[in-house]
């Protein structure tokens, strides 16, 4: 079998429905929207969340307390076999992992995470360690130093 030989199977692909096109298309006149009223005009229709005019549900439910979501900060987490890419020695920084393409982005800082092993001597330079992180980091020699 070659790329030349592959065929869609009969019926998965079928051209769109051509809406307001003459009522020998099975589709002409009002295209599938009835007669009159909101659904049937250009732009008509609600907007979500509309209940008819009854209070919506997002309103009349009571908004307590404070989230932090908003105003915490991100972390670009690391995986700590990641940083075996790494030779003994190396300094890890953001930079670094930046540059190897480990994080594609740098958001608030960067967390270590415990998952995996490391083998490597290495230097990590990080705005968190968790705690099995540093513990790992410095078993095998190296050191964790909080940025």
């Amino acid at each position: 079998m070659k790329l030349t030989d592959l065929q869609s199977p009969v019926g998965s692909r079928t051209d769109g429905k051509r809406k307001g096109r003459g009522h020998g298309s099975g589709n002409g006149k009002t295209a599938g929207r009835g007669h009159k009223g909101q659904k049937a005009r250009s732009g008509g229709g609600t907007r979500i969340g509309f209940e008819g005019g009854q209070m919506p549900l997002y309103r009349r439910v009571p908004k307590r307390g404070f989230n932090n979501k908003r105003f915490a900060d991100e972390y670009t987490e690391v995986w700590l076999s990641a940083l075996n890419y790494f030779e003994d020695g190396a300094v890890v920084d953001a930079q670094a992992l930046l540059d190897n393409k480990i994080i594609s982005k740098l958001n608030d800082g960067i967390v270590i995470l415990g998952n995996g092993e490391i083998e490597k001597k290495i230097t990590v330079k990080a705005n968190r360690f968790t705690k099995t992180a540093a513990e790992k980091i410095e078993a095998a020699g190296g050191k964790a130093e909080v940025v």
